[in-house]
C-alpha cells in the first residue's frame, strides 16, 4: 500500500495510513507528537499488530521515528532539518522533474492537470490545509511520472518536510508578498506542466529551480531568526 494515496481506504487499516499521512502533512500531529498505538487501535477497530507495523512502514519512508523501547513519535524537525531541505531539494526535486519530461504518458499528464486545478482553487479560496496537500500531491506526481526508482524515496521524504514547513509558514504569514507568491507559484506549476508535455526536460528543470527558489526566499525572510539567512543558503 502506498502511504501516499489520497482515495480513502475499504480496508481500517488503509484508512489508519490515510489519516495518518494527512495528519502530519498538514499539522494536525505535531512533529515530535507520540502515537498512542492503543488509541490508534480504538480509533481505526484495529489490533495492536498491524498498527505497530503501519508504524515500521511509516518510519521507513520517513514520517514517524522509532526508537528501542519507546513510543513512535511524528518525525522531528529542527533548523538543521530546514538547511538539510533548502540545500538537497533542488538537486531531487530538478532531477525528478527533467526525467517527468522524458518519461511520463498521457495518464500520468492528465493526473498532473487535475492535481493543479485542485491547488489553484485552494489557493483561491485561502485553504492553507488544501493548499500544502495539493501541492505535495502536485510534485509527488511529477516524481512518479520520472519513473525512476531511485529518486523517488528521496523525493517523498523531502515532500513530508516541505509540506510541513509550508504548513507552518503560511499559516502565519498571509501579507501582499505571500499572495503574489502564491500566484507566482502555481503559474510556475502551469510552466512545468507545459515544459513537461514538451518534453523539455531543460525548461522543466529550470521552472522548477525558480519554483523551489521562491519558497527557500520567503521562509529564509519570514520563518528564520535574524542571523540565520546566510546558513539557510548554505
Amino acid at each position: 500500500m502506498n502511504l501516499d494515496e489520497q482515495p480513502a481506504s475499504t480496508d481500517r487499516k488503509g484508512l489508519l495510513a490515510e489519516t495518518l499521512v494527512h495528519r502530519i502533512l498538514t499539522m494536525q500531529l505535531e512533529p515530535g507528537a507520540v502515537l498512542d498505538e492503543v488509541a490508534l487501535s480504538e480509533e481505526f477497530g484495529l489490533s495492536r499488530p498491524p498498527v505497530r507495523e503501519l508504524m515500521r512502514q511509516m518510519a521507513g519512508e520517513g514520517y514517524v521515528d522509532l526508537e528501542a523501547n519507546r513510543a513512535a513519535r511524528v518525525s522531528v524537525m529542527s533548523y538543521q532539518t530546514l538547511r538539510d531541505f533548502l540545500i538537497v531539494a533542488p538537486m531531487i526535486y530538478v532531477g525528478t522533474t527533467k526525467l517527468a519530461a522524458v518519461n511520463h504518458s498521457a495518464g500520468d499528464l492528465a493526473v498532473l492537470k487535475q492535481t493543479q486545478r485542485k491547488f489553484r482553487q485552494s489557493i483561491a479560496d485561502g485553504d492553507v490545509e488544501s493548499r500544502v496537500i495539493f501541492n505535495h500531491q502536485f510534485h509527488l506526481t511529477i516524481g512518479r511520472m520520472a519513473h525512476n526508482p531511485y529518486l523517488l524515496p528521496s523525493l517523498k521524504k523531502l515532500l513530508i518536510d516541505h509540506a510541513r514547513i509550508g504548513k507552518i509558514f503560511y499559516r502565519q504569514n498571509g501579507g501582499p508578498r505571500i499572495q503574489k507568491d502564491q500566484e507566482t507559484a502555481a503559474l510556475q506549476h502551469d510552466q512545468m506542466i507545459d515544459a513537461i508535455e514538451g518534453h523539455d526536460a531543460e525548461r522543466a528543470g529550470e521552472v522548477v529551480r525558480a519554483h523551489l527558489e521562491i519558497f527557500r526566499s520567503d521562509v529564509a525572510l519570514y520563518a528564520v531568526p535574524s542571523g540565520m539567512q546566510g546558513e539557510l543558503e548554505g
